[in-house]
């Protein structure tokens, strides 16, 4: 396998930034459909993918999506060309058996077990929320996720057959003036890993 170069790691991890400003560049179709091109192929358990996408970028759409979110994060999303809202959908498992068609048979087990299903698609769709940042970053777009937003009042507004959870709204866009905050510290590496 071969290993990331450092522009590379740059882009993705050393150098990314959360953008809190965007410019006027249009998102295209191409670049949107671009992200959930790479971010669909790294794992989730039993290959459950329950992580939903919608793109809001008319003016109708983010007419629907500034009131629910918080007041400090209504202006850049207002200029974001484009803004994700990431669900996850409590009812992946109808998914299974062509997701996972050797084990079909939990599609079944899944159906009578509600709490199963909210703790796996959590955190499932968790892990697809951070590939799917990742991939913004890799079409060469910048990210802004926000967990700043009423869940409830949200999911009523797009997911009104409760279908769909809201998970984060991601901004998303080419940077604008002065779009990044100074970088937080790290905790040092001996404060988060152990060799055993």
């Amino acid at each position: 396998m071969e290993r990331l170069d450092e522009a590379g790691r740059a882009m993705l991890f050393t150098q990314a930034r959360t953008a809190n400003t965007f410019d006027s560049t249009p998102v295209t179709d191409d670049e949107l459909a671009g992200i959930w091109d790479l971010a669909q192929w790294p794992p989730t358990a039993a290959n459950f993918q329950p992580l939903r996408v919608v793109y809001v970028r008319t003016p109708e759409g983010k007419a629907r999506l500034l009131p629910h979110l918080a007041d400090g994060n209504k202006d850049k999303t207002a200029s974001a060309p484009a803004v994700a809202i990431l669900a996850r959908d409590t009812r992946f498992h109808e998914h299974i058996p062509t997701v996972f068609p050797a084990r079909a048979q939990m599609r079944e087990a899944f159906e009578d077990d509600a709490a199963g299903r909210d703790q796996v698609s959590t955190f499932n769709s968790a892990l697809q929320v951070g590939y799917f940042l990742l991939a913004v970053r890799a079409q060469g777009l910048a990210a802004g996720p926000m967990g700043g937003f009423d869940r409830e009042t949200l999911d009523r507004e797009f997911f009104a057959d409760g279908r769909l959870a809201s998970v984060l709204v991601v901004n998303i866009g080419h940077p604008g003036t002065d779009p990044w905050f100074d970088r937080l510290p790290r905790l040092e590496h001996e404060d988060v890993v152990q060799y055993l």
